[in-house]
């Protein structure tokens, strides 16, 4: 709710962080949403211009964007919004997209990129997304730049599905030790041309 989201804000600027990673995890797999309207319009006032970058799923990037992401130049204009809300890097993940690879637009004040890799025919997705996120706070804190540790975050969430554990039953959890046991999985960096990156 709001107040949480307000409290997290708080927090993050009394101990003055030097990079916030936002997740916005907002909706649930099966569609349900996972936040009141009033936490909504918190998360776009408070938290995400306090953020080093925010990692929405397209469903999500719809919702903090208010457009229908049908198209390649949407998810541009969806980042351009969520840019515009004070982050200082937007990857808007692909994995709900169609297609053969899942492809991640990253989005900064100066540059834009793709990040793609092969799409996966599996049930363990579990996890994928806060998997990937923590995978880039980890790169971040390491005093990676930017785009090389959004790669690897998507390197390590590659192996994470490509290998996956194949336990219980429905969507199963990401595999975190595959990373480093396998090769690169395909992964592929495209820098793209936008009004905002010429």
């Amino acid at each position: 709710d709001a107040s949480r989201i307000e409290t997290v804000a708080s927090g993050v600027k009394r101990h003055a962080f030097k990079q916030l990673v936002v997740d916005p995890v907002m909706i649930a797999k099966g569609g349900a949403s996972l936040l009141q309207d009033t936490a909504v319009e918190a998360l776009k006032t408070a938290l995400l211009p306090l953020a080093t970058v925010v990692t929405p799923n397209v469903p999500e990037a719809e919702v903090l964007a208010g457009l229908t992401i049908r198209s390649f130049q949407d998810r541009l204009e969806a980042a351009e919004r969520i840019l515009a809300l004070g982050a200082k890097a937007v990857v808007l993940k692909g994995g709900h997209l169609e297609g053969e690879r899942a492809e991640d637009l990253v989005l900064t004040a100066s540059e834009a990129f793709l990040v793609s890799a092969p799409r996966i025919d599996t049930l363990d997705t579990h996890g994928t997304g806060c998997t990937f996120s923590a995978a880039l706070t980890a790169e971040l804190a390491k005093g990676r730049p930017m785009i090389e540790a959004t790669v690897t975050a998507k390197r390590f969430i590659q192996s994470a599905i490509t290998y996956g554990l194949e336990i219980g039953t429905g969507h199963g959890p990401t595999n975190h030790w595959a990373y480093g046991m396998h090769g690169e999985e395909g992964v592929t960096l495209e820098t793209i041309t936008t009004s905002r990156a010429r």
